[in-house]
């Protein structure tokens, strides 16, 4: 499992870098044709409310896989953005079984 972390205007942080692999570490296990992850976490100064941006691009045999989302704190960003990563995952694997 190859992941890579790029923190934009934001302190690198070791308990997020681990409960971001921990997460990714079981859609690696659940899907084997993944191949490498690249995480982003950016903060929006703008956003009051929410503000903390976790962006994933997962590369796989055919197109990447990209999934986003913006809420008060990363944690809670990096679960809903693995979430929609994993329901893309289902659709993708649908095709492969049917091939």
């Amino acid at each position: 499992m190859i992941v890579n972390f790029e923190y934009v205007g934001v302190d690198a942080s070791e308990t997020l870098t681990a409960f971001t692999e921990e997460k990714l570490e079981k859609l690696f296990n659940r899907y084997e044709f993944l191949i490498s992850a690249t995480v982003h976490f950016k903060q929006d100064e703008k956003a009051h409310d929410a503000g903390r941006i976790c962006n994933i691009e997962l590369s796989l045999p055919g197109p990447r896989i990209f999934a986003t989302s913006n809420e008060r704190n990363f944690e809670v960003s990096v679960r809903e953005t693995v979430s929609d990563l994993e329901k893309q995952l289902k659709k993708r694997k649908e095709v492969y079984k049917t091939h």
